[in-house]
């Protein structure tokens, strides 16, 4: 029998690599996306015909048992959310509506859809916030320093409860950042990677960036959904931290973007304080052992070779938009 497969946030970066992942092992996949106007369908673009795309809204849970209804899955991936750190700022209440009590919307349609359902919940580095330690493990406290880090919180623990309370198969991987060529401009390493670019081709001369001090733990997002799969091929659900188990800066990020392409990072780059959040987090590193043991699952692709997969994207996407 052919596995069904339902992806939330499918035009997402990790919605996209997942579409093709579970295509290639043979899934019929459902990818749901909310009704607008402007929905984008480009990092799906080359899958589009191959994919099953139905309306939802993790606002409305009468819609997502619609959605459940016509997919009939095996397995549910939930990685919609408002995942944008610095708009949760602005946008708290939504963050929250979406994000976090979002996330109980579609486990209890998942709950009334079948007892045989598994469900993978899409928890976030960003819950550790404020670190009490490093690096962050499965039984880290957490202490989140954003509205966005509060809701995934939120989306974790009922999560947990769920799983606990009515004996559902259901994960939550805790992806440290993830980033690829498909990340949204918005995200501080795409930011970079699209600037480097157009800077090369003499379209503009300076990057404004906030602070460049903050740590992160960065992989290939093609690589981590992957793990995302392993966690719902186990008999038993459980929590897995996804990272790379090393960290660096965004100054180190810079640094390789702008090396690259044969550029010094100190003769672009400016600090602007319109891009410093109001509670920063400083240090994130991720212990990636457990998944290592359990789900025999490892990063392929190192931070260098990241980088420059994302500075030579984003030079050939340049070029050609110049093109047209």
């Amino acid at each position: 029998m052919t596995k069904r497969a339902l992806i939330t946030g499918l035009t997402g970066q990790d919605g996209s690599y997942l579409a093709e992942l579970l295509l290639d092992k043979g899934y019929h996949v459902t990818g749901m996306v909310r009704r607008s106007s402007t929905v984008n369908f480009e990092r799906i673009a080359h899958i589009q015909d191959d994919i099953e795309i139905v309306p939802g809204d993790l606002l409305d849970e009468m819609s997502l048992r619609h959605v459940l209804a016509a997919a009939r899955p095996d397995e549910v991936y939930n990685l919609a959310a408002q995942s944008f750190v610095q708009t949760s700022w602005q946008q708290a209440v939504l963050t929250g509506e979406t994000t976090a009590l979002g996330v109980t919307r579609l486990l209890n349609a998942v709950r009334d859809a079948g007892d045989d359902v598994r469900f993978y919940q899409a928890s976030s580095s960003e819950m550790f916030g404020k670190v009490v330690e490093v690096p962050q493990t499965e039984r880290t406290p957490f202490y989140p320093r954003s509205p966005y880090g509060v809701a995934k919180l939120y989306g974790h623990w009922i999560t947990v409860n769920y799983r606990e309370s009515y004996g559902m198969h259901a994960s939550s991987g805790i992806l440290f950042n993830h980033e690829s060529p498909r990340r949204g401009l918005e995200f501080v390493t795409r930011k970079i990677s699209n600037h480097v670019a157009r800077i090369k081709l003499g379209l503009i001369n300076e990057l404004r960036l906030g602070d460049l001090d903050p740590q992160r733990d960065w992989g290939f997002a093609g690589d981590y959904v992957e793990a995302m799969w392993l966690m719902l091929q186990r008999d038993t659900p459980s929590d897995f931290v996804v990272a790379t188990g090393e960290t660096h800066s965004v100054q180190e990020f810079c640094e390789l973007a702008f090396k690259h392409v044969g550029l010094d990072w100190q003769d672009h780059v400016v600090q602007d304080q319109r891009f410093m959040r109001p509670a920063e987090v400083d240090l994130l590193i991720g212990d990636p052992s457990r998944a290592a043991d359990e789900l025999g699952w490892t990063p392929r692709t190192g931070f260098a070779q990241l980088v420059g997969m994302m500075v030579e994207g984003d030079l050939e996407l340049v070029a050609r938009q110049q093109r047209v």
